[in-house]
């Protein structure tokens, strides 16, 4: 059998043996998925990269205490990636808790001059402000099914929940995003005649 041919569950199996050929291709396969829904969940191309190097040395470290039920790993990839985001999340509040503590430098950041940001990263900041402001069971519902393309099914199995709750939890999110999204309609009256 070759190696294109083989599935998540056999390749997973090889490395919990120890092979990083296998594990490699398990990256090979997944890591571009896991980079987008880091992604998704950060908002900084950077960030991502970071998170999921991350990701992949957590399960290289955890690969001989976690037997794989399906015959995809990406379940259990986004399930790390998005514990991984969360943890990244609480060392970030952290460290800006202890950042705003330390007295103010009058040395002006050149950082603040730098001009041409990337605009989907402006982009993604924008929309993520937004989806932070959903209840975190609808902010990972949309990552793992509308940004990451995971079926419902899969999803379910990731969150521990139902397919219909994650369903019902994407359709909201969309809902309260679509309004936030869409200008509202404005409509001017007026009780002086419009000249010809």
């Amino acid at each position: 059998m070759t190696t294109e041919n083989r599935t998540d569950r056999e390749l997973w199996d090889d490395a919990r043996g120890g092979d990083g050929g296998a594990f490699g291709l398990l990256f090979d396969r997944h890591g571009r998925a896991v980079y987008n829904h880091c992604f998704r969940l950060v908002g900084s191309w950077a960030a991502a990269e970071d998170l999921t190097q991350a990701v992949f040395l957590l399960a290289w470290r955890k690969r001989a205490r976690v037997r794989m039920t399906n015959d995809s790993a990406m379940p259990w990839l986004l399930s790390v990636a998005t514990n991984v985001v969360r943890s990244h999340h609480r060392s970030m509040t952290r460290w800006l808790r202890n950042a705003r503590r330390l007295p103010s430098q009058d040395v002006p950041d050149h950082a603040d001059d730098v001009a041409g940001r990337i605009d989907d990263e402006r982009r993604m900041v924008e929309l993520l402000a937004a989806v932070r402001r959903l209840p975190r069971n609808q902010q990972e519902a949309l990552a793992l099914c509308v940004w990451s393309g995971v079926p419902y099914a899969e999803a379910a199995a990731v969150l521990g929940i139902a397919e219909v709750s994650v369903r019902a939890r994407v359709s909201k999110a969309r809902a309260r995003l679509r309004d936030q999204f869409t200008p509202p309609v404005v409509t001017l009256t007026t009780t002086e005649e419009v000249p010809r």
